[in-house]
């Protein structure tokens, strides 16, 4: 166990399920985990890695759905899929996007596709980040995408109220308060002042903690 963990990043065991065995997990375990028991695992190596939720994360990616997709319908420019929407990026490796941006590019039909794991890589692909999640993981999960063909990655940290931008595996812009995220090549013309985003977030506990600490010296 403890060499599986350090492959998927230093990962809780939690999030490992051991039924399917590790190894032995299918595409077919991931549809029925996600009907029956209203669970959400990605699938790697044969390997089902429960994704981690949290209700504030929950409520700024919806938060960040809002606004997306009401600059893609006006722009019609594609589709958006949310936190359970489970894709293929290749053979054997199913990612869960908080966000997903797909074009009508890959999508030349302009038709949503059938299948409940399409077999297609996100233009976009957004993760907010949660208490759980390790630097290795996300390291893996950020490989993954490039690797499938996502041309930019966005990781928002409702924490450290920061957004870091990818447009490859090692380039990355950190936007801080004060910044304004775009989307760039992706999602032309598209502007989200942070302030804007995290306006309804708490600070950090670790500033929160600070302040009081400041007050009472």
């Amino acid at each position: 166990m403890a060499d599986l963990l350090e492959h998927f990043g230093g990962i809780s065991p939690r999030r490992i399920r051991l039924n399917p065995p590790p190894g032995t997990a299918t595409e077919q375990d991931v549809i029925d985990i996600q009907t029956h028991e209203d669970r959400l695992y990605e699938l790697v190596d044969g390997v089902l890695v429960e994704k981690v939720m949290g209700f504030p994360e929950s409520t700024l990616t919806c938060q960040l759905i809002r606004l997306l997709g009401n600059y893609v319908e006006e722009k019609g420019l594609g589709i958006l899929a949310g936190a359970d929407g489970t894709v293929r990026l290749m053979p054997g490796l199913v990612r869960i996007p908080d966000i997903s941006f797909v074009s009508w590019r890959q999508l030349p039909r302009h038709e949503v596709p059938s299948d409940p794991i399409p077999d297609l890589a996100p233009d976009l692909a957004i993760e907010v980040l949660r208490e759980g999640n390790t630097r290795g993981e996300m390291n893996r999960k950020l490989k993954d995408y490039f690797l499938a063909g996502v041309r930019l990655v966005w990781y928002v940290d409702p924490r450290r109220q920061t957004v870091r931008v990818y447009t490859a595996p090692d380039r990355c812009t950190r936007l801080r308060m004060g910044d304004t995220l775009d989307g760039g090549d992706v999602l032309p013309g598209f502007r989200l002042p942070l302030r804007k985003l995290f306006a309804k977030v708490g600070r950090p506990r670790a500033a929160r903690a600070g302040k009081k600490g400041k007050g009472k010296s």
